[in-house]
């Protein structure tokens, strides 16, 4: 019989011992907030005038959140939080570098604008059939994968998202919304699918899920490892999901089909998703491959932005040319991820950052142009600078800024890609971004030409009939945060620097992550 022991267990071989400040709190309190107010959604179910308010509470607690956690991270650094306080590599990481808080304070805002406008746009069954848990759980899932310091986790959170997206996307039951999620499902099934064996691949090659620890494993097993391969696989996985060519015709066949609302937040979110998970992956623990590879994505963003202004030339509904512009501004992301510069990253960063506001507001605006001129279908709307011209002024500053030209925010990640492309040479990609640019901007012209400036008497009376709501006082409500956003997109536009400056500093903590693996491993290494 084995005699009692009286030393002392030595909890500090297995526990970070540490005690966690509030700063620490405020990196997981995103994805408990979101669970959180979920879960009160649910349970008021049966009292759907609840919901917007609760939602639009527990989001503006989220932007708020967002905010004091990119504070910390640019005063103090990278920060992270061990789930149980087990100590890394082998307890789950929250991570928040620049680069993820800058995204998910993005993604809170437009989470928040989203909901203003559902308050609205969606009817009491929505609200029943549960629009409003549904965003909460998206929004778990997307921030989630931006603040995760666990590659498996990113998978993981990919899958919240993914499920929250397909009630969004179905929420109505009709015919087109059915159609639509069945493809949306099986080619995102199959990315996630992919992601999953990448994850199980890496893991066999590293032992471990910890970015920070196989970012510092990776020269080790550079001569022995397919390394090669796992990148390749990685970035086709998440090409997938971002929509790039060749794997992006699944967006404009779904994208256009669910609630405006919800298109917006898609629109905005979730194919950002997919760009960040590749600079995470692809530019910070995969820095040699991602040379190696360059030409290729490379090639792929410019077919990608081309493709994607031409197929929005090409459109007569308003909500399908849009996601032909989601799938140009993915091309221009991955050319910044293709040069791998600081500059190019930090202007890939910008972009994101850009297209997140820019891109739900556009669904939005088209919403209200279907609301106000009564059809999605160019050929069916006009004469609506006449009846709504504020609204209109609004629209074309937006459709600048998605044309990249100044003084909005689209046109400065432009620049700079523009630029790092002819500093390494590639004059073909620079071109590539400035055709793409040209052709966007024929595209909204054509837009805003047909839908605004038309006369109407060379549709009908459709956009006049439509008139007398406008008056109601609905539209300004709709405007909240159709404004608010566009707010952004001019502040960013006329004052640049600041965010020009925090792009580049996240892109220099992405291309030497060692701060990012000292707040992982503060001694230095795995214990």
């Amino acid at each position: 019989m084995a005699a009692p022991t009286t030393t002392p267990a030595d909890y500090a071989a297995a526990y970070v011992m540490e005690p966690m400040t509030a700063a620490h709190w405020l990196a997981v309190t995103p994805m408990a907030l979101c669970i959180a107010f979920g879960a009160i959604l649910m349970m008021i179910r049966h009292r759907t005038h609840w919901h917007p308010p609760v939602a639009l509470a527990g989001l503006a607690l989220l932007v708020l959140n967002n905010v004091l956690l990119l504070m910390q991270v640019m005063a103090d650094g990278p920060l992270t939080m061990m789930m149980g306080r087990w100590l890394p590599p082998f307890g789950i990481a929250i991570t928040v570098d620049l680069t993820g808080a800058l995204l998910a304070l993005a993604a809170a805002i437009v989470a928040f604008c989203g909901a203003l406008y559902a308050h609205v746009d969606i009817s009491n069954s929505g609200r029943r059939y549960g629009f409003y848990p549904l965003l909460m759980l998206l929004m778990a899932g997307v921030c989630g994968a931006f603040l995760t310091g666990d590659i498996f986790n990113l998978y993981v959170w990919f899958e919240v998202l993914l499920i929250s997206s397909f009630g969004l996307l179905i929420l109505g039951s009709e015919r087109e919304q059915l159609d639509g999620a069945l493809k949306y499902a099986v080619l995102n099934l199959m990315a996630t699918t992919l992601f999953l064996i990448s994850v199980a691949y890496l893991y066999g090659i590293f032992g471990t899920l910890n970015m920070a620890d196989i970012a510092t494993k990776v020269p080790d097993y550079a001569e022995t490892a397919p390394l090669m391969t796992l990148t390749a696989l990685f970035i086709l996985a998440f090409s997938m999901k971002a929509a790039a060519f060749p794997v992006n015709f699944w967006l404009p066949a779904s994208y256009h089909t669910p609630r405006v609302v919800v298109s917006a937040l898609f629109a905005g979110l979730l194919t950002k998703v997919g760009i960040y998970a590749m600079i995470r992956v692809v530019v910070m623990l995969f820095p040699v491959e991602r040379e190696a590879l360059s030409l290729v994505i490379a090639v792929v963003a410019a077919l990608t932005m081309i493709l994607g202004a031409m197929g929005a030339l090409a459109q007569n509904d308003i909500r399908r040319f849009l996601g032909f512009v989601v799938i140009a501004g993915i091309g221009n992301m991955m050319a910044g991820i293709a040069i791998g510069s600081n500059l190019a990253v930090g202007a890939a960063i910008f972009y994101a950052l850009h297209s997140i506001l820019l891109m739900t507001a556009l669904y939005l605006v088209a919403g209200e142009i279907a609301r106000i001129g009564g059809h999605f279908r160019l050929d069916r709307v006009a004469g609506l600078w006449a009846v709504a011209p504020l609204f209109g002024a609004v629209t074309l500053a937006l459709f600048f800024a998605a044309s990249g030209l100044p003084p909005f925010s689209g046109f400065w990640p432009k620049a700079l890609l523009v630029k790092a492309s002819i500093d390494i040479g590639a004059w073909w990609l620079a071109a590539s971004v400035l055709v793409s640019g040209f052709l966007t901007t024929i595209a909204f012209g054509r837009v805003f030409l047909f839908s605004f400036w038309r006369p109407v008497a060379v549709v009908g009376e459709a956009a006049m009939t439509a008139a007398p709501a406008i008056q109601a006082g609905a539209l300004r409500w709709r405007m909240a945060p159709i404004l608010i956003l566009t707010g952004f997109i001019v502040w960013f536009g006329l004052f640049p620097d600041s965010l020009i400056v925090v792009s580049q500093d996240a892109a220099s903590g992405l291309l030497d992550p060692t701060t990012y693996i000292r707040s992982v491993f503060p001694e230095g290494g795995v214990r």
